[in-house]
């Protein structure tokens, strides 16, 4: 299979998921208990009259099919309806916070991969030592505590008691008012500022979220590179490599660890989507304020459209991560095309 024809058939396959997201997003909405006009509305002492008004500006008193269509087809011409709350666009709201949301999904997965990979590779060069058991003792921890309980007790230990780093928000009170934002990605930003001062308060306040949000994944991503490197470094080349009289390290990062990536980039990309989904506990722990806000405050407002577009937003999002990173695998290993 060619490498065109094997992208457009990855495309074809990614439409009709998003097709089924989409629709399973507008149906779940719509049949949840409530209704949302009144909920909007206060829920007290409020006129027929007015609730029927509102009920025809969202679109709500047409037939359930026509409210359907007019939804697709708002998405593909990329109109995710507008907040209530605030009178924007919800495409806009979510542009707007993007930005917060994935400079701690980045700095989630390099902690993700500095702590998944570096001790996959040590349990698997330490394989059935002592070594090996606590790591994967490690692994299995990281992955299933819970990631709002990771992050509370990393703000009470490294920021209550010890003091060493923010507990909350992505710059301090002082730099408020003074920070000019260019990009939305703050790191960058006070980088490009050429403030020293500025970039090391931006990256004290991003640590300890993006440390929690990493540590959930680094657990299986550990295992896959520890199972990756059992199987390459018992193969002919590795044992070719060692017997030319090769530094062990050598081997093992050079010609091991290079045909043991394949798996591991693979789920790298796939952690990359789960992390988006991640990041909302996260956010919301460490008052990040990213796409994670916006949905948590549209629920309490009952903010029918912003809740229907962020959730459809988000989907999408995380179905074109998969299909960018099927279409770089293909790069990887020329064999999954075939």
């Amino acid at each position: 299979m060619g490498l065109f024809k094997y992208i457009l058939q990855r495309i074809l396959l990614t439409i009709p998921m998003v097709l089924i997201l989409l629709s399973v997003v507008f149906l779940v909405l719509r049949l949840m208990p409530g209704d949302p006009v009144l909920a909007m509305l206060g829920g007290r002492n409020v006129s027929p009259e007015l609730i029927e008004q509102k009920r025809h500006e969202m679109g709500l008193d047409k037939p359930l099919l026509t409210q359907y269509v007019e939804y697709l087809g708002g998405i593909f011409r990329g109109d995710f309806g507008k907040s209530s709350r605030t009178g924007r666009p919800v495409l806009y709201e979510l542009f707007h916070r993007l930005p917060a949301t994935l400079e701690l999904a980045i700095w989630g997965m390099f902690f993700a991969s500095l702590f998944g990979i570096t001790t996959g590779i040590l349990a698997a060069t330490r394989a059935d030592h002592p070594v090996d058991h606590s790591v994967r003792v490690f692994h299995i921890g990281s992955f299933a505590l819970p990631i709002f309980w990771v992050g509370l007790m990393l703000q009470v230990i490294f920021g209550v008691k010890l003091g060493w780093f923010p507990v909350a928000g992505r710059l301090g009170g002082r730099y408020l008012f003074t920070f000019e934002r260019i990009t939305g990605f703050y790191l960058l930003d006070a980088a490009l500022q050429g403030d020293g001062k500025l970039v090391l308060e931006v990256a004290k306040h991003l640590v300890l979220p993006a440390v929690t949000l990493g540590l959930a994944q680094a657990g299986l991503l550990g295992r896959i590179t520890r199972a990756s490197m059992l199987e390459v470094l018992d193969a002919d080349y590795v044992t070719t490599a060692r017997s030319k009289g090769l530094a062990e390290r050598l081997v093992v990062l050079k010609h091991a660890l290079r045909n043991a990536l394949i798996p591991i980039v693979t789920v790298l990309g796939l952690q990359f989507a789960i992390l988006m989904g991640g990041a909302v506990l996260t956010e919301t722990v460490f008052s990040w304020p990213g796409i994670a806000g916006f949905l948590v405050r549209s629920l309490d407002a009952r903010d029918w459209f912003a809740l229907q577009g962020t959730i459809a937003f988000i989907g999408i999002f995380i179905a074109t991560i998969n299909l960018v990173v099927d279409i770089l695998y293909s790069f990887i290993d020329p064999r999954v095309r075939y």
